[in-house]
């Protein structure tokens, strides 16, 4: 993705309720080609991010922590001393919603800062 934000990244989630399928296989496939790095596991997406230190690491969760409460929409996360895997499903459909998509942009977004 280098310096470019795509397009979700300027998107914003919208409220997911039971009821509505999950994407497509054919969306997913759409959505992924936007997104650098992230990995199709089943029903998610995931990406693991490097640090330098926990310091760097902790700072990129709690960021993550204010787009999550920002956009109502909360990732799966894994943390370790220099690294964070971030996982994104939509529980309500029971897979993968375009919110999943706009969340891991503004994410790779945030680790460009």
């Amino acid at each position: 993705m280098g310096t470019f934000v795509c397009d979700l990244a300027t998107k914003q989630c919208k409220p997911c309720e039971g009821g509505v399928p999950p994407l497509t296989s054919i969306e997913i496939a759409t959505l992924m080609l936007q997104l650098e790095g992230w990995e199709l596991l089943d029903k998610q997406i995931g990406k693991t991010y490097d640090f330098k230190n926990y310091y760097q690491t902790m700072a990129f969760v709690n960021a993550i922590a204010w787009v999550s409460h920002r956009e109502d929409h909360h990732p799966d996360m894994t943390v370790g001393y220099n690294k964070c895997r971030v996982e994104y499903t939509t529980h309500a459909v029971n897979g993968l919603s375009e919110n999943d998509f706009i969340c891991a942009a503004k994410i790779d977004a945030l680790f460009q800062i």
